[in-house]
């Protein structure tokens, strides 16, 4: 069967979920009809003229990008602008423009996986974890004889997922108990008189969001005029999502040695790689951010690395990270440390539609680090 842009859109959001994106980005779907088939696809950092050369001179049907083109607000996607140009040929080439950024930085794997997976850093942790989705546990007290309904209703309202199992429930049965009140209109029991019925204790759990839903749900679903429930909110644990990452070697060696790991790890830049600290260190754990992560220096001199691997470092925080005592830096191009993600994303969609009748991929052959010399 065909491919729909559709159907790569779903892969690429489940492995990088929109919801991870920062408030402030730009993330999904450029231009492209949904319904369109793909069968080539192109990734890349950056979208660049000579990104959009190759991919049209390919017939890529679909570009995917990890900077997005349109990250702020625009009010002209016209044909004389630089930005609009790009929209204008894609569009004439029916080639689709897809974005994942910062919800690809903080997903797991991410863009940091595959900075950590190009430097032979293992066990590797978020630098920055994202809590996990909040949800509840909703914990239903129901006739024995009517439990099956209710918890097929709470099913369908979105409860019971938990990670790739659905339908997931516990029960147990009791002995239920109530007076219904002069104004009653009990479904079991007498106005006035002390009841007790069998009943079964049915717990799930469901999103946070969902929670109006699976009430309606319940309540139309359950036999009592006033159903028994308890909704317990989840504690925020942590994930493995987030920004950054953090792990260690197989083998220890000296900041030196490592800083030539990196420099033979990622492509060449006019930028190169380069190192502060004790070049005769040894660095067994080592941080690191793809892209630029000068922010995260505090947070990694709280943590036990000997070194921190990212992008788009200044004078002045490395001095200061270093007088007081910090890890390590070592500082590679912007575009080096971010792409090693491409080869990442186009083996998660490959595998899902790798095996698709004139499917093919590749990642752009195009340096588009704008640094040149």
């Amino acid at each position: 069967m065909a491919v729909t842009l559709a159907d790569v859109i779903e892969v690429l959001d489940n492995a990088y979920p929109p919801r991870l994106a920062e408030s402030w980005d730009s993330v999904g779907l450029v231009c492209g009809d949904p319904k369109m088939v793909v069968q080539q696809v192109l990734y890349t950092v950056d979208v660049t003229e000579t990104v959009v050369d190759e991919a049209i001179a390919w017939g890529a049907d679909l570009i995917v990008a990890h900077h997005p083109l349109l990250l702020k607000g625009v009010d002209t996607v016209a044909a004389d602008t630089a930005k609009g140009s790009v929209i204008h040929r894609l569009i004439r080439a029916d080639c689709a423009l897809f974005t994942a950024h910062t919800n690809a930085d903080s997903a797991d794997p991410g863009v940091s996986d595959a900075l950590a997976a190009a430097l032979g850093v293992i066990d590797t942790r978020p630098l920055d974890p994202i809590p996990a989705p909040a949800h509840d546990k909703w914990v239903v007290f129901v006739p024995s004889t009517d439990s099956a309904a209710v918890r097929q209703a709470l099913f369908d309202a979105g409860a019971g997922q938990i990670g790739d199992y659905s339908e997931a429930s516990w029960q147990a049965t009791g002995l239920g108990q109530f007076r219904p009140g002069p104004n009653a209109h009990p479904t079991l029991g007498v106005l006035g008189e002390v009841h007790t019925e069998t009943e079964d204790r049915i717990e799930v759990v469901a999103p946070k969001a969902q929670r109006a839903r699976v009430l309606s749900a319940l309540r139309d679903a359950h036999p009592y005029e006033e159903p028994a429930f308890d909704v317990f909110e989840s504690a925020a644990l942590p994930s493995c999502t987030g920004l950054g990452r953090i792990g260690r070697l197989p083998n220890s060696m000296t900041l030196a040695e490592f800083t030539d790991v990196v420099r033979d790890a990622l492509p060449a830049t006019s930028w190169g790689v380069r190192a502060a600290g004790d070049p005769d260190a040894m660095v067994s754990v080592v941080a690191m951010c793809g892209g630029a992560g000068d922010s995260f220096l505090s947070a990694v001199a709280r943590t036990d690395a000997d070194v921190y691997v990212t992008s788009d470092l200044r004078h002045h925080p490395v001095d200061e990270h270093l007088r007081a005592g910090g890890p390590a830096v070592i500082d590679t191009a912007h575009w080096a440390s971010e792409f090693p993600w491409c080869e990442q994303a186009r083996s998660i969609v490959d595998a899902a539609f790798g095996d698709t009748d004139g499917w093919s991929s590749r990642v752009t052959e195009v340096r588009t680090d704008p640094w040149t010399l």
